[in-house]
């Protein structure tokens, strides 16, 4: 509804909402109006720094983050601290733990790992924090080529498909968005999940979750000699071009993405702010007392690739990761290698339009 209107050039609508892996295509579309004049440079350092520069295409800012997702990791405190191991730092240690003490437990209904693997936008933030945390890439920015194809990022969706997938994870993953494979880790059904900040009030509610108080919290793994990544999620708030009154529209954006509004949100939806300066709010920290360790990781969140080519190239992704991890003899060289092409022709709209 919100694109069919910004292409109708509507003026009625003045204010909206965008996802994070929007702000690139709406610039670039001329739909969304940049904010610069008002949301000074000053001011969005008063912001996370990873939604900000979501935001920003080309130079210029066209979104002010109103709340933050991000990846991370969670896990059964109980049954960590029952067999005495530390939240794991890497990908492959997490499988080791996932194994062994499955092996202790002897419960057939329990499982390594929950995560969504459907082919689905969420497949690309779940790989992309494999990739990456393994010195990986998507595509390359500055060469707009993709990078799908490097050993690295094959590495990645190898151990994937080798070690998570029908290993230390049942093959329903594949069929998992947030909510199936959420309710698997609720239900006490599994060691580890991947998932967004929501999952954190919703797994330690006692009204849903058999697990509630007994879970755990922490940046996702990465692979040996590099950095966790998780990938950035949230919604801004944008003006659009062809609103008759800016003024006001930034008015309402300004009082929107206000400190105090975004402590509400904090307070009653369990949202975590942009503003940084929240995270050492009493009050909030009282009500959201896991936003204190959270905020360790939306300081190191990583945006998607900011392109206004991003669904296309996304669609490709999603159909690459689906079929490499989901039969066990994937030709992963092969896949990886047709997605790098087709992912190629897309970008090349991108270096014709640059060349132009």
């Amino acid at each position: 509804l919100v694109s069919q209107k910004l292409r109708n050039r509507d003026p009625n609508m003045d204010v909206f909402l965008m996802d994070v892996i929007w702000p690139a295509e709406f610039a670039s579309a001329g739909w969304a109006l940049p904010l610069d004049r008002w949301f000074s440079p000053a001011e969005q350092k008063r912001f996370l720094p990873a939604p900000v520069l979501a935001n920003t295409y080309r130079g210029r800012i066209y979104g002010v983050p109103l709340f933050i997702d991000a990846g991370m990791l969670y896990y059964r405190k109980d049954l960590l601290e029952k067999y005495d191991l530390p939240a794991p730092r890497t990908w492959p240690e997490l499988a080791g733990q996932a194994k062994a003490i499955l092996a202790r437990e002897g419960d057939p209904h329990l499982t390594g790992f929950s995560a969504q693997f459907k082919q689905y936008e969420g497949l690309v933030c779940n790989m992309l924090e494999y990739i990456l945390g393994n010195g990986g890439a998507l595509w390359e920015e500055a060469q707009l080529q993709s990078a799908l194809d490097g050993p690295k990022s094959k590495e990645a969706v190898r151990f994937v498909r080798d070690q998570v997938i029908g290993a230390i994870a049942h093959r329903g993953v594949l069929a998992y968005q947030e909510s199936e494979s959420l309710a698997l880790f609720a239900q006490g059904r599994a060691i580890f999940h991947r998932n967004w900040p929501y999952a954190w009030t919703v797994s330690n509610d006692p009204a849903v979750s058999k697990v509630a108080g007994r879970i755990g919290v922490a940046p996702l793994p990465a692979f040996a000699g590099h950095g966790s990544v998780s990938t950035l999620g949230g919604w801004q708030v944008a003006i659009s071009r062809f609103t008759r009154q800016p003024e006001l529209a930034w008015k309402f954006v300004s009082f929107l993405t206000a400190g105090e509004t975004q402590k509400r949100l904090a307070l009653f939806m369990g949202r975590a702010p942009t503003r940084t300066q929240l995270y050492e709010d009493p009050e909030i920290l009282r009500k959201n007392p896991q936003f204190k360790f959270q905020l360790e990781i939306f300081m190191q969140a990583v945006p998607r690739p900011r392109t206004p080519v991003y669904a296309p190239l996304s669609n490709i992704m999603q159909r690459y990761f689906s079929s490499a991890i989901a039969v066990s003899d994937s030709n992963i060289d092969q896949l990886a290698a047709l997605a790098a092409r087709d992912m190629n022709r897309v970008l090349d709209l991108l270096r014709t339009a640059a060349a132009q």
